[in-house]
């Protein structure tokens, strides 16, 4: 296999690793406000994400970075073209990440409230934004000849892509509900399931919506067809296991349904684009692709050496993490960080 299809896999399981991953704590940022009635609910509910939130985001800062040494042309026309909404999608992380350290630093009711508001924006901006980019990258963006983005910002909140930006937020808020209503113990727990069995309805049928769009909005009839196989399929399915699964209060299953759904969509929109890494809405022949937009061979067999040794080391530590912090969060003030 070239090593230009390896890299062009390996980022695309970084950022499918980033939203599965990221997709629960942007959830349960979203509900934060909804929730957690009192200052020790939401500071419990902030507590089921306090140890992971900030490494789940390295795998986006990662993908960003593999595109820019592997795919440096793909970096720069998206980078360039996609430059305001990256820099909202930058500000909502950081004020969000800034809420979740600065939450604590005071008693008062409004300082507190303050930053759990920003928290709850933070989340569902970086959702919207993150699932409208996604859906321009499948449905095209005015790429010219010289591989240069030559549209505006409104180009880019076309109903298609708005409308992913929609199933975006509310999938990662299922997800979130869902992840909670594992991390979460006494009411909060009732809660958690409460909200999932409220939002799983909407977001089948939202999504479903959508999967219906993309077949007019995208090439993805003449790029795999009417039958795309058994992944897209997976997304729906998993979604609809979800709920069943949630209903019965299997959690575990629950969230492994929507982390699934999660994966395949994004799967999905990869193979959509493969050998595509940006379609150009202008003319088909100047979409930036993984020859025309990849760095030299021998970059990239660096990159891959340095991949092989580093890669398999992190995972350990991200999963151990996630082993040490497994166990439910307990609705009392002491004991709780954030």
């Amino acid at each position: 296999m070239e090593l230009n299809i390896v890299w062009f896999v390996l980022i695309a399981v970084l950022y499918i690793g980033f939203f599965v991953l990221e997709g629960f704590d942007f959830g349960v940022g979203i509900l934060l406000p909804f929730l957690g009635k009192n200052d020790t609910e939401r500071r419990a509910i902030i507590n089921t994400i306090g140890p992971f939130w900030d490494g789940n985001e390295v795998w986006l800062l990662t993908a960003g970075g593999a595109t820019f040494a592997a795919f440096p042309h793909w970096y720069a026309t998206l980078f360039s073209g996609f430059y305001l909404p990256l820099f909202l999608l930058l500000m909502a992380l950081i004020l969000r990440g800034v809420a979740f350290e600065f939450r604590s630093k005071d008693d008062h009711p409004l300082w507190r409230s303050t930053w759990d508001w920003i928290i709850f924006g933070g989340s569902l901006a970086a959702s919207l934004l993150l699932g409208v980019a996604f859906s321009n990258l499948v449905k095209g963006v005015p790429i010219d000849a010289n591989m240069q983005y030559v549209g505006g910002f409104f180009n880019l909140l076309n109903p298609y892509a708005l409308l992913g930006g929609v199933v975006a937020v509310l999938v990662f808020t299922l997800h979130g509900a869902i992840f909670l209503s594992l991390r979460t113990s006494g009411d909060l727990l009732d809660k958690a399931r409460q909200a999932a069995n409220r939002l799983w309805l909407p977001t089948v049928a939202v999504s479903l919506v959508f999967v219906v769009s993309t077949y007019f909005a995208t090439d993805i009839l003449t790029h795999l067809g009417v039958n795309p196989g058994p992944i897209p399929v997976l997304t729906t399915v998993a979604l609809l296991l979800s709920g069943w699964f949630a209903r019965r209060k299997h959690e575990g299953w629950a969230f492994a349904m929507t982390a699934l759904a999660i994966a395949a969509t994004f799967i999905s929109v990869f193979m959509i684009l493969y050998p595509r890494v940006m379609i150009s809405s202008l003319n088909p022949a100047w979409s930036l692709t993984i020859d025309n937009a990849s760095s030299s061979p021998y970059t990239l067999q660096v990159m891959t050496i340095v991949a092989v040794l580093l890669v398999p080391v992190i995972l350990l530590y991200q999963g151990w993490t996630y082993w040490v912090f497994r166990k439910r969060i307990e609705n009392k003030p002491e004991g709780l960080t954030y």
